[in-house]
């Protein structure tokens, strides 16, 4: 009797008690990327599929300096950043990194991006989580280990406090400028360059 009387009260108890479930995971996550002029960067990563939205703007520096012309001045501790909003279902973050590393800039490159030459142009990962970063700087030192470049990476791994949008003519400029020279120049290829080495990651 005594047994089974405890019996009743321990499954009374367990009701009782709230079962913990798994905190949800976030449909979507984001990451700021920088390596050189946002146009390009926009142009790669807008055609990623889990990709859902992309933004042109500033990441490093203040809010009262956070616009294109006095940016350009490579003295405000910005640099031209691209917003990433992503859905990790579809495309990891090492998917993300294999693009932004093998496509979308050279990470050798020291405050500058081909043509273009300043502190605003400079490589660097602004992590949202720390398994961003962790994953980041494994990734690098891959990269390096495997010696995939000839010179050392230059890419910065911090954390992420502000991003500030571009003036809107800035956004999407690749889409809506084309033929624009320094467009067909500097920016098509990576496109050409993320088709022929990623064409499972595009959208469809």
């Amino acid at each position: 009797m005594k047994s089974t009387l405890r019996v009743l009260i321990l499954a009374i108890v367990a009701l009782l008690i709230p079962v913990a479930t798994p905190a949800a995971q976030p449909a979507t996550q984001t990451i700021v990327l920088a390596g050189g002029c946002f146009w390009g960067m926009q142009g790669v990563f807008e055609r990623l599929r889990g990709v859902t939205d992309t933004t042109v703007g500033f990441s490093g520096g203040s809010a009262s300096t956070a616009n294109y012309e006095t940016v350009s001045g490579g003295e405000t501790g910005h640099a031209e950043s691209i917003k990433i909003t992503y859905d990790p279902r579809v495309i990891s973050f090492s998917q993300l990194l294999d693009v932004y590393f093998l496509v979308a800039h050279d990470p050798t490159e020291l405050n500058r991006q081909g043509p273009d030459d300043g502190t605003q142009y400079r490589s660097a990962i602004f992590y949202t989580t720390p398994a961003q970063r962790a994953t980041s700087l494994a990734y690098i030192a891959s990269l390096t280990r495997r010696h995939v470049y000839g010179a050392p990476i230059v890419t910065q791994v911090v954390a992420f406090h502000a991003f500030y949008p571009a003036e809107e003519y800035h956004q999407h400029y690749m889409d809506h400028n084309p033929n624009e020279p320094y467009i067909v120049f500097n920016d098509r290829p990576k496109v050409e360059n993320l088709e022929r080495r990623f064409p499972q990651l595009l959208k469809r």
